[in-house]
């Protein structure tokens, strides 16, 4: 495996030479919609690293998510988070359906952390490919030790959230899907924290009428021990997307809540997103389940 940022220098150059989106977020621009000339530089990348057998499973619970939406319904999706290209493969992979996955993906807006925007140039043109709602992130919050530094930052955050919303709630009342990662971070195996959804998604989920969870077996786009997201490794894979069956929001989390703890509101909040990574967790065992004979095929 090799760094993507030299396997594919060249796309990567065009890319950065075509970026629009500003590198700074404020409550101005937290809409960011997509660089169409940027995804289809990406999609020459995917359609590269994509081995025969990759796939989305439950498509057409995605096509019924949006009729729903279009009808006036609030609709989100929960997906699993491994790499910085869970979308680009989300994009694409529904984009195998024809006309019916184009309008899926056209009608996406994923909510995204700021630091896609303001890691790299490199990074912003990768991420400014799809049409996202930038948040400031709760887990950067976590990570800042200085009592004034964190004052600054937690207004600064609060700022740009509120405006965020604003922007997801018109947006989902316009007959768009909401994508959400409920980890709120890539997945760093063996590290067990970066697995654990974040309590927001439980408003997240009172917020809105209907949901499907996405599972998610395979990854073209390894995390570097360095972490910087344009060192990220480049591979071939065998990927899977498993959709599932269109969930009720209202009763999903009525379920959740019941066998919640009763000590704070706080903690039923992490049960409700605790429970929403135990579900994706057993949506990847069946996307695993369904790739294993490809594999097997291919290596025969």
């Amino acid at each position: 495996m090799v760094p993507i940022s030299k396997k594919y220098r060249e796309i990567a150059l065009k890319m950065v030479q075509s970026s629009s989106h500003p590198s700074s977020i404020d409550r101005h621009n937290v809409y960011q919609p997509g660089n169409e000339q940027n995804r289809e530089l990406v999609d020459t990348i995917v359609r590269d690293v994509l081995l025969p057998g990759s796939r989305m499973e439950g498509f057409e619970y995605l096509q019924k998510l949006l009729q729903l939406a279009q009808a006036g319904k609030s609709c989100l999706i929960l997906m699993e988070h491994y790499s910085n290209f869970d979308l680009p493969c989300y994009y694409y992979l529904a984009n195998q359906h024809g006309e019916a996955g184009r309008e899926v993906t056209e009608n996406t807006v994923a909510m995204a952390g700021m630091k896609l925007n303001v890691e790299s140039k490199f990074v912003l043109a990768f991420a400014e490919a799809y049409s996202r709602i930038v948040i400031y992130p709760s887990r950067a919050l976590d990570a800042i030790q200085d009592p004034e530094t964190l004052a600054r930052e937690r207004k600064t955050s609060n700022v740009i959230n509120r405006a965020a919303l604003h922007e997801m709630v018109r947006q989902k009342h316009s007959g768009k899907l909401i994508l959400v990662f409920p980890a709120g971070t890539r997945y760093r195996p063996g590290v067990e924290s970066t697995k654990r959804g974040v309590r927001e998604i439980d408003s997240y989920i009172k917020s809105f009428h209907f949901m499907v969870m996405i599972g998610i077996a395979g990854n073209v786009l390894r995390i570097s021990s360095t972490e910087e997201m344009a060192e990220d490794l480049i591979t071939e894979d065998v990927v899977l997307y498993r959709v599932s069956p269109i969930i009720s929001c209202h009763d999903y989390r009525k379920r959740a809540l019941s066998t919640a703890p009763t000590d704070s509101e706080r903690n039923a909040k992490q049960h409700v997103a605790d429970t929403v990574m135990s579900d994706l967790d057993k949506l990847h065992e069946e996307a695993e389940a369904l790739r294993v004979p490809e594999l097997v095929h291919r290596e025969v």
